[in-house]
């Protein structure tokens, strides 16, 4: 396999959920290949530059392998090379920590938020 279409490594390599996310985010422009805009049905090759803007974030990866059929986190992690510039990936994290600091993100297993917990979250969320 020399060539696969950009929509199918994207999910593939689990940067997106489904293959509709990433077709939609090709066919909205968020979606670049070596600088140049992608639609869906572009094809990739070994050693290009995916650019992937996605949640008001700009992501870089290398492709180093090619695959069409989702696989395993650890197989997905081999098939690109992460060149997402740091100061994009502390920006990244930062969000994260704010969203989970607010209560957005629940540990796994916890269960819905008690009516209590509920409006703590609602009170900071209103009091940004």
């Amino acid at each position: 396999m020399e060539k696969v279409r950009i929509d199918k490594w994207l999910w593939a390599v689990r940067i997106f959920k489904t293959r509709t996310q990433a077709t939609d985010a090709c066919r909205e422009g968020k979606v670049s290949i070596n600088e140049t805009t992608a639609k869906a049905s572009s094809m990739l090759t070994i050693h290009d530059l995916v650019t992937v803007k996605k949640a008001g974030f700009q992501f870089q990866y290398k492709v180093i392998q090619l695959i069409e059929k989702r696989v395993g986190a650890p197989l997905a992690a081999l098939c690109l090379q992460d060149l997402t510039p740091p100061e994009e990936l502390h920006k990244f994290e930062h969000w994260y920590s704010v969203k989970n600091l607010h209560g957005e993100f629940r540990p796994r297993g916890t269960g819905r938020p008690t009516k209590k917990e509920r409006r703590d979250i609602d009170k900071l969320k209103t009091d940004d």
